[in-house]
């Protein structure tokens, strides 16, 4: 054996990798990469059609047979079952290309020519929802007919997954025109219409191949939100109904389906009300539309649930008190309309609702003659000043922020307000001087007298003594919500610019009968799902808002207004009330707001044209000049009142009052003469102090001012009684036609012999006129007012 080295034999294959190492160890190869991505595709394209051979087209889902919803009384009684189902089916040649075309440009505007479904769609839409741009809908035309037709509304993976399958199969078996026809006939547009043709008839009363671009546009972009997008429902939603249906013509007109010329001179086709089933008729159709509008904004039921039935809801509306207000509104306003010969009868409309201030439960409301003739619920709508009503916040809020005049008095229901008429408002930096009712001057005015006979002047002064955002706050603390129209921080606030609804201020007047403690109203006792499983509702939590200080002393002003002011005739109920009247501009809306301790009730009488929607005034309704809070809403409030608390034991109200509730407050820059603590001078008398008397609005008070011509005024002591105070020392005055006046007073005024036939003092002595009156209130003397024009004078 040769001890020579043997030469190395060579590698016969490829040289080998070296092994990796490190960090690179953790990074998968191409082949890595490429091997998951080819597997990844073979098992989605292996499991799509396997579900595909095993998801069939099942059968169209029974929606004509689906459950009633039922609605009940709180004693059980039944109000109304909303389970019909109203549709009629159409073929596609029997709706107009207009409408095929809207319904296009809302929903899907290349579905002719692209696939059954969109998965970039979906994607952006899913994506979209998770990063909070709001829940979007990727869905093609077939993808929601799919849903609607075949599979059921609830939002699951599943239900996605199969719409996905199904609509794909149904692409390839059906037509487009089809697929079109039969989403055209399940769509949901509101107002218990399904499909085109019952939409057609339920807002225009007319077939669907009638329809035109106009009117098609509009139940196009009802599919997107069909309750807050009826604009006769929700007139407050009006401005986003009308964007969407500019979105719809405006896709049309992209897509060449409508002329750019024909859609400049378009209008806004303003549905008309709706005629509903007779099941839904008179009270019972507004209570269901009431309650599943409060079910989905309270979330408590989405209106998908609700849609598919089977629930049975038991409100709080008691019956009795239900009927009681629907007569009440009978005998006083709908008896007296002539529609026929007085063309403005035709307007009148009224709302109204009573909340138990004590539980927040509302027990009774009137939204209108009959669900079938009038579909707008008069007591939610949102679109009608409060007027005058409002009123009562700001002195509450004065009182709960211990607020002072401009010259750093304190607000109480005695502090002296000038109530000039036109008096520009002092301490806001724009010009602002509103009117009286009827241009009537007041002069020093107390804010006692003011709210009795709602003193524009006095009140925009006020609101800017208390700041008109402390104002709002307290407004919306009472129980307005924050986002009510036209509720904005300025002077103005005060004379009740907002547009809240009927029931918005029952809860706000509930809240200053319940002294100051707010919770917000409720219309539920109980819902059951499918007979068994029982509804959580949220928990009611009240809080106490503003002081029962605050609460109370507006109380005791209020009960002045039905003492002695324009409430007079609220006093037809029977027992101790406090409440306020109102009118909206232009007399569009009368209101009386009120409260008894167990009971808040708000009646609103409004004016709108049946046929356009829009708001007119009610000069001449009911054969009287005007229309005003204390006709028929005080009347109306009167007649309910008593009947709805027939057979209860009469109690009083419980007051705690401000500090120095009762201590007149006098303009400090006024000069006087003789005693310090008397402002009002007479012409050339004396006036002496009065100690424990009564003011001039029958309120028991301390110091009140008399006053008299060329007479004499002597100390009066202990002068608190009912039917009148008489005046120690009183003489007797010159009048406008030399005769003279009783020195005394009397609660309730006293007439003196004048040129116009009198003085309307409320409870104080006639005075030297030029027109034969005085006008004094509260330790306020205005001259130059006749009696007969004060005490017709007809007020907010």
């Amino acid at each position: 054996m040769s001890d020579e080295p043997q030469p190395q034999q060579q590698p016969t294959g490829k040289p080998k990798r070296p092994k990796r190492t490190g960090w690179r160890r953790i990074i998968p190869t191409w082949r890595m990469v490429l091997g998951t991505f080819v597997v990844g595709v073979l098992l989605v394209v292996g499991l799509f059609f396997l579900a595909y051979s095993l998801v069939k087209i099942p059968p169209a889902n029974a929606l004509a047979t689906k459950q009633a919803n039922l609605y009940l009384y709180a004693d059980g009684s039944v109000i109304a079952r909303d389970g019909q189902v109203n549709r009629e089916n159409v073929t596609l040649a029997q709706i107009s290309k207009d409408a095929q075309h809207a319904i296009l440009a809302a929903e899907d505007r290349d579905f002719y020519s692209e696939s059954a479904v969109d998965p970039k769609a979906m994607l952006r839409a899913a994506w979209n929802t998770a990063t909070g741009k709001g829940k979007q809908s990727g869905s093609t035309i077939t993808q929601q007919y799919v849903k609607n037709y075949y599979l059921r509304q609830d939002q699951t993976v599943t239900r996605k997954a199969k719409e996905f399958i199904i609509a794909i199969k149904l692409d390839r078996e059906k037509t487009k025109n089809e697929i079109l026809e039969g989403y055209l006939n399940t769509s949901f547009f509101g107002r218990n219409a399904y499909g085109i043709q019952a939409a057609a008839q339920a807002y225009y009363g007319q077939d669907a191949k009638n329809l035109d671009p106009a009117r098609a546009a509009y139940l196009a972009a009802l599919v997107n939100a069909p309750s807050e997008y009826d604009v006769v429902a929700h007139p407050e939603n009006k401005s986003a109904a009308l964007a969407r249906w500019n979105y719809v013509l405006d896709g049309m007109v992209d897509k060449g389906w409508l002329s750019g010329s024909e859609r400049a001179g378009m209008k806004f086709p303003m549905p008309k009300e709706a005629a509903t089933s007779t099941n839904l008729s008179g009270q019972r159709g507004y209570v269901v539309q009431i309650v599943k509008d409060y079910l989905t904004q309270n979330r408590i039921v989405s209106a998908q649930e609700l849609e598919a039935g089977g629930y049975r809801i038991t409100t709080t509306l008691q019956k009795d008190k239900q009927n009681a207000f629907v007569d009440a509104v009978n005998d006083k306003l709908i008896s007296k309309l002539d529609k026929k010969n007085n063309k403005v009868d035709t307007y009148v409309r009224a709302g109204g609702a009573s909340v138990d201030p004590k539980t927040g439960k509302v027990v009774a409301m009137y939204n209108g003659i009959d669900y079938v003739k009038q579909y707008t619920p008069n007591a939610t709508r949102r679109d009608f000043q409060v007027g005058s009503t409002f009123k009562p916040f700001v002195f509450t809020s004065a009182v709960e922020n211990g607020s002072t005049t401009q010259d750093g008095r304190p607000i109480t229901p005695y502090t002296i307000y000038d109530g000039t008429n036109k008096r520009p408002v002092q301490g806001w930096t724009g010009a602002y001087d509103p009117a009286n009712e009827d241009d009537v001057s007041y002069g020093d005015v107390s804010v006692r007298e003011a709210t009795d006979k709602s003193v524009n002047s006095v009140y925009a002064q006020m609101a800017v003594d208390v700041g008109p955002e402390k104002v709002k706050d307290t407004a919306v603390e009472l129980g307005l919500p924050s986002a009510t129209p036209d509720l904005q921080p300025y002077p103005s606030i005060a004379l009740g610019t907002a547009t809240a609804s009927v029931l918005d201020m029952a809860e706000a007047y509930a809240t200053l009968a319940n002294h100051g403690k707010h919770g917000t109203y409720t219309m539920i006792e109980k819902i059951t799902k499918d007979g068994a499983d029982v509804i959580e509702l949220p928990e009611r939590k009240t809080s106490q808002v503003i002081t029962r200080e605050a609460a109370d002393t507006t109380t005791s002003v209020l009960q002045s207004v039905v003492e002695n002011g324009t409430g007079t005739p609220a006093q037809a109920a029977g027992r101790p009330a406090a409440g306020k009247t109102g009118t909206a501009e232009e007399d569009q809306a009368a209101w009386f707001a009120g409260y008894t301790p167990e009971l808040a009730t708000v009646v609103a009488v409004m004016g709108q044209d049946p046929t356009t929607a829009e708001h007119k005034s009610l000069y001449g309704a009911l054969g009287d000049p005007r229309m005003n809070g204390s006709g028929p809403p005080t009347a109306i409030w009167a007649q309910f009142t008593k009947e709805a608390l027939k057979g209860k034991p009469v109690t009083e109200f419980d007051l705690e009052l401000q500090e120095g509730a009762d201590v007149p407050q006098y303009p400090t820059a006024d000069p006087t003469e003789g005693d310090d603590d008397t402002p009002d001078q007479d012409n050339g008398g004396t006036t002496g102090d009065t100690t424990g008397g009564q003011d001039t609005e029958g309120q028991t008070g301390g110091e009140t001012p008399g006053q008299t011509d060329g007479g004499t005024t002597g100390d009066t002591t202990g002068g608190d009684a009912d039917g009148g105070t008489t005046t120690d020392g009183g003489t007797t005055g010159d009048t406008g036609n030399g005769g003279t006046t009783d020195g005394g007073t009397t609660d309730g005024g006293t007439t003196g012999d004048s040129s116009t036939g009198g003085t309307d003092t409320g409870g104080a002595t006639g005075g030297d006129s030029s027109t034969g009156g005085t006008d004094s209130g509260g330790g306020g003397v205005t001259s130059g007012n006749t009696a007969g024009t004060l005490s017709t004078t007809r007020r907010p």
